[in-house]
C-alpha cells in the first residue's frame, strides 16, 4: 500500500489494483503480510486513522494509531463508573445486563427468523423451543444481582444458542458445518473458524467507534480488565454478533459461498479459511454493513455498519449521565 497524494493506492506484483480517497477511510485493516509505506503510515498516524495488522486467519498481531484523541474528562468518567457498584445505581451491573439484554435478543431474533424459513418441522421446533429458552433467560436477567449472575445467564444462552445453529443450515452442508461447542484459539471446526474469522472484523470496528467517541476501550463493565484485553470493545460486541456475524455465516453457507473444502486442517486440531474463502467473507462483511435496519431508539433507517458507532455515541452518554440507561441496538 501507497500514499499518492490524498489517495491510498493498492498494489499486486507492480500492478495498481485499487484507489481510495484517504478522506472515505477511517481506518485501515490488513490481513496477512501486507507492506505498507512509511510515508502512508505517518499520513493515517496523523490524521487519526488507525492502521490494524492482522495474520491471515484474521488473528490481532499490531495497531498503529496517533495521539489519543477524544475527551479525557469523558475517560475520567468512565473510570470512575467501574466502582458505581455501593448504591442503587450500580452502573456496571446495570450496562453489563443491558449488553447482555441485547445480544440474548437478537440471538433470539435469528432462531425465530430460522424457524419460519426452516422447511423441516423438527429443525423449526427445536429453534423455536431454544428461542423461548432465550426468552425466559431474559426474565431472569432482569433479576441478576451480580456481574457473575449475568456472565453465567450468557454463558448457558450461548450454549443453547451454539447448539441448535446447525438446525439452520442446509441439510447437505449441516455435518460438515456442525458445531462441537463453541471453541477459540484456535478454532476447531469450520463453524467455528468462519465465526471467529468474522468476530475478529467485528472487534476492530467496534473498538474504532468506541475510540471514536473518546472512551477507552480497555476499561469494560462485563469482561474482566486484563493487560492487552480491549473489555469494553468485547462488551459492546456482543450485541452485534448474531447480526453481524452469525446469520451472515449461515447465509453464506446456505448459498454454496462457502463449502466445506474451503478450510484447512492444521496440527493440533486447527481449523481455518483458504485465502480465497477469506476475501469471499471479507466482502460479504462489507456488503453486509451495508443493509440498513431502524434504530430501535432514534426511529430512523441505519446502515448496519454505522451502528456501532452510534452505540458507543450512546454509550458515552449514560457513562456521563446525559442519559439514564444505556440501551443495546435491537433492531426489529
Amino acid at each position: 500500500m501507497h500514499l499518492d497524494n490524498d489517495t491510498l493506492r493498492v498494489e499486486v506484483e507492480s500492478e495498481t489494483k485499487l484507489r481510495v480517497p484517504l478522506h472515505h477511510l477511517s481506518s485501515v485493516v490488513c490481513f496477512g503480510h501486507v507492506m505498507v509505506s512509511p510515508i502512508l503510515m505517518h499520513r493515517l498516524a496523523g490524521d487519526g486513522k488507525s492502521l490494524v495488522l492482522l495474520d491471515s486467519n484474521g488473528r490481532f498481531k499490531a495497531r498503529l494509531e496517533g495521539p489519543i484523541s477524544g475527551n479525557v474528562l469523558l475517560r475520567q468518567d468512565q473510570h470512575k463508573r467501574l466502582s458505581d457498584v455501593a448504591d442503587s445505581q450500580n452502573f456496571p451491573l446495570i450496562t453489563a445486563r443491558a449488553f447482555i439484554a441485547g445480544k440474548i435478543r437478537n440471538c433470539r431474533q435469528v432462531l425465530q427468523r430460522g424457524a419460519r424459513d426452516s422447511s423441516r418441522e423438527d429443525d423449526s421446533a427445536a429453534l423455536t423451543a431454544t428461542a423461548d429458552e432465550l426468552g425466559r433467560a431474559l426474565s431472569r436477567l432482569e433479576h441478576a444481582t451480580d456481574l457473575d449472575s449475568v456472565r453465567g445467564i450468557e454463558g448457558d444462552s450461548a450454549k443453547r444458542y451454539f447448539a441448535v445453529l446447525k438446525f439452520m443450515i442446509r441439510e447437505d452442508a449441516r455435518e460438515a458445518f456442525t458445531m462441537s461447542g463453541r471453541t477459540r484459539r484456535p478454532p476447531l471446526d469450520r463453524m467455528n473458524a468462519l465465526l471467529s474469522f468474522f468476530y475478529s472484523m467485528l472487534m476492530n470496528d467496534v473498538r474504532s467507534a468506541i475510540e471514536s467517541v473518546g472512551l477507552d476501550p480497555q476499561f469494560g463493565f462485563l469482561h474482566a480488565v486484563r493487560p492487552g484485553r480491549a473489555a469494553l470493545a468485547l462488551d459492546l460486541m456482543e450485541e452485534f454478533r448474531p447480526l453481524l456475524a452469525d446469520r451472515l455465516a449461515i447465509t453464506l453457507i446456505n448459498r454454496k459461498q462457502i463449502n466445506a473444502g474451503d478450510f484447512d486442517d492444521h496440527a493440533g486440531g486447527a481449523v481455518m479459511l483458504k485465502a480465497d474463502a477469506r476475501k469471499i467473507v471479507v466482502v460479504a462483511y462489507q456488503e453486509r454493513k451495508q443493509d440498513e435496519l431502524t434504530h430501535p431508539l432514534l426511529e430512523t433507517s441505519v446502515a448496519l455498519g454505522l451502528a456501532p458507532f452510534i452505540q458507543a455515541r450512546l454509550l458515552a452518554r449514560a457513562v456521563r449521565s446525559d442519559i439514564e440507561t444505556y440501551l443495546p441496538f435491537c433492531p426489529k
